[in-house]
């Protein structure tokens, strides 16, 4: 059985030596050495590379076999030899006579799996205190904010955990596992829910079939067009259960833009029905405060969590996000907007890079956090030199190409009344919430009233266009929405 291998006084802090085991790392090379069919199968699913082995010389015999395993070729003290032989590495390991004792010293290739997870191991703990220093030496070096060398450190260690991947899911086991998902979907189904978390628009989850999870919902459009009162009348129906399915569900909600006093003061006025306008005007009557009052206490009960931060690296977003969801438990994400955010490493490279290290990032947490991740996002000034209809299309997202590849859905709103060409120009309630992409579902339009004194959103009857995609969905009557999906503008 390998020994891990330690010095015969106890190591000070200078001297100290990093965690390995110089003959469990000799009983893996042997083991492939002697069954390389078998053995370097398994240290390829448990991701072993070189930096797993400890001794310089282990890491360049092991580098050799890896490369013969890419080729498809043999991997024996033959192979090996002239592979190192050829790369001239053959003399630093001490010659053919260091792969003979590598294999006599395993007496058997039976117990590789566990040599295997003793060097995994010992290479785990080496990164997990190479993070530690890095981060101790931003602590005295950097002079960055501690919230950014916070956010930093937290996802280095997670960059180590993800790389940690277990083995491959069984096929029956994964048969099984998205089985016990559909049946959930009947189960909903049948009782009128939906396969995501409903937004409270009928005519919108008509096309979306809700907000799912792990997936990255961009939600673009130009300046004034209304997103952030769509989103956050969206966040307000899913935390206050005014959803199909009635359930209250916490939020989380970072608004990059809007301060937390603005942004709940448009909460209160489009709750209320009040003209924020007005109200900053200082015309407030009884009855108006009334009406703000009980919006108050309605509002006050929300499980919504909301963090104002500006100018934030998407590193530190991530890491404020991960504590969220742990603490709260929220059940959605909603960010606003995408073009705020910073990646501080990549910010030298263009912006066009710098977006396209956002959008991934953005992406991975949705998958991390196993929720809906909600982005709002600018578009360019394409439309409106387009055309005279100002009609988006994806590839009028902004500043990168890679918001359209990783969101799983995305929805260009736009307000026909802004373009006098359009021939619904003259209804001035109209929004229309195009979704151009849907990774897994259909796309096509959903209709809703947009009422810009209160900028508050509503299902508009008969709201669903034509999608031709074979997906049977039927008209919204305005007989079955009532207050508590938002209402129908009759």
């Amino acid at each position: 059985m390998p020994k891990e291998s330690v010095s015969s006084q106890p190591a000070t802090r200078a001297d100290r030596v990093p965690p390995n085991s110089e003959d469990a790392e000799k009983g893996v090379l042997g083991s492939v050495l002697l069954d390389s069919g078998r053995v370097m199968d398994i240290c390829i699913q448990h991701q072993l590379v070189c930096e797993s082995f400890y001794v310089p010389a282990h890491r360049i015999v092991y580098e050799a076999m890896l490369d013969l395993a890419r080729e498809m070729q043999a991997i024996d003290v033959l192979t090996v030899t002239e592979r190192l032989r050829t790369t001239g590495k053959l003399d630093s390991i001490g010659g053919a006579v260091f792969l003979d004792r590598l294999v006599d010293f395993t007496p058997t290739p039976a117990h590789a799996e566990y040599y295997i997870d003793i060097v995994r191991q010992k290479h785990l703990l080496r990164c997990i205190i190479n993070c530690a220093r890095d981060a101790e030496n931003e602590c005295f070096g950097s002079e960055e904010s501690a919230d950014l060398v916070l956010s930093r450190a937290e996802q280095n260690f997670l960059d180590i955990t993800e790389r940690q991947r277990g083995d491959v899911l069984p096929w029956p086991s994964a048969v099984k596992q998205t089985m016990e998902h559909v049946e959930r979907v009947f189960v909903s189904r049948g009782a009128g829910g939906l396969a995501g978390i409903p937004t409270g628009f009928a005519n919108l989850d008509r096309v979306l079939q809700g907000l799912r999870q792990q997936e990255m919902v961009v939600l673009a459009a130009r300046p004034a067009m209304g997103k952030t009162s769509l989103v956050m009348g969206i966040a307000e129906n899913i935390a206050l259960g005014r959803t199909s399915d009635k359930e209250a569900r916490p939020v989380g909600i970072f608004s990059l833009e809007m301060s937390m006093d603005a942004l709940v003061l448009r909460m209160l006025c489009s709750h209320a029905g009040v003209s924020s306008f007005k109200l900053m005007g200082g015309y407030v009557s009884p009855s108006i405060h009334g009406q703000l009052m009980q919006a108050a206490s309605v509002l006050s009960k929300a499980p919504v969590y909301l963090d104002d931060s500006g100018g934030l690296d998407v590193l530190e977003l991530r890491a404020r996000a991960r504590r969220m969801k742990k603490k709260y438990g929220v059940q959605m994400i909603v960010i606003d907007y995408l073009q705020l955010l910073h990646a501080k490493e990549y910010a030298r490279q263009g912006r066009q890079i710098e977006t396209s290290q956002i959008s991934g990032n953005l992406k991975g947490m949705a998958k991390e956090l196993k929720v809906p991740v909600v982005v709002l996002s600018q578009l360019s000034r394409a439309p409106e030199q387009r055309d005279k209809l100002g009609k988006p299309k994806l590839s009028d997202l902004r500043d990168s190409g890679a918001i359209e590849q990783d969101a799983d859905v995305v929805c260009m709103l736009r307000r026909p009344c802004k373009y006098p060409d359009d021939e619904e120009f003259e209804d001035k309630t109209l929004a229309i919430v195009d979704v151009v992409k849907q990774r897994n579902g259909p796309t096509g339009e959903a209709r809703l009233n947009f009422e810009e004194n209160y900028t508050r959103f509503r299902d508009r009857a008969h709201g669903v266009d034509g999608i031709e995609t074979g997906y049977d969905f039927e008209p919204v009557a305005a007989g079955e929405l009532g207050a508590a999906d938002g209402g129908v503008d009759e």
